[in-house]
């Protein structure tokens, strides 16, 4: 019975840890999330600059060539272009992927579908260094938050993993 009892007890505290882990991979992947955009952003950027390629075949350029989440926005987007309009298939792809990105960061990127395809090539790479500078301060509140959220879910899974082990004996 003992033996019985310490194998639950085991279980419920590395549940619980598994828990406070995953929460706290959420502000890792978000800081990498936006890391990734920002470089496919630059990536965007030099091949409208220097390619003239349409905008379809660039983000699915683009999604070849980034291998994380990302690269399904860019896909999706570059599919939804040949129904609606640029910024409408950006807007469709952000909202569709499951992304670790807030709001707040979608809103960044939403913003990038204003002039997309609307407007010259200069309105365009005005608009990706608009949204590439956006991306720059919202990677710096994720890493704040990361640094002071990630080891705090972490510890707290574990400790309350331990509490109700405690609370059970």
């Amino acid at each position: 019975m003992l033996f019985i009892k310490i194998i639950i007890y085991s279980l419920i505290f590395l549940s619980c840890s598994t828990i406070g882990i995953l929460i706290s991979k959420k502000y890792v992947n978000r800081v990498n999330e936006l890391r990734e955009f920002k470089n496919a952003l630059n990536l965007f950027k030099t091949k409208i600059r220097y390619t003239y390629e349409p905008l379809p075949e660039i983000f699915a350029e683009i999604s070849e060539s980034i291998e994380s989440n990302i690269s399904t926005v860019f896909k999706q987007a570059s599919e939804k272009m040949s129904a609606c309009t640029a910024g409408e298939a950006w807007n469709l792809a952000l909202k569709v992927n499951t992304l670790n990105i807030d709001e707040e960061d979608k809103t960044v990127l939403k913003n990038l579908s204003k002039l997309l395809g609307k407007t010259d090539l200069e309105g365009q790479l005005n608009q990706i260094e608009m949204t590439s500078d956006f991306l720059d301060k919202q990677i710096r509140k994720a890493e704040n938050q990361k640094e002071k959220s990630e080891r705090m879910y972490r510890t707290l899974g574990m400790i309350m993993g331990m509490v109700i082990v405690i609370i059970l004996i």
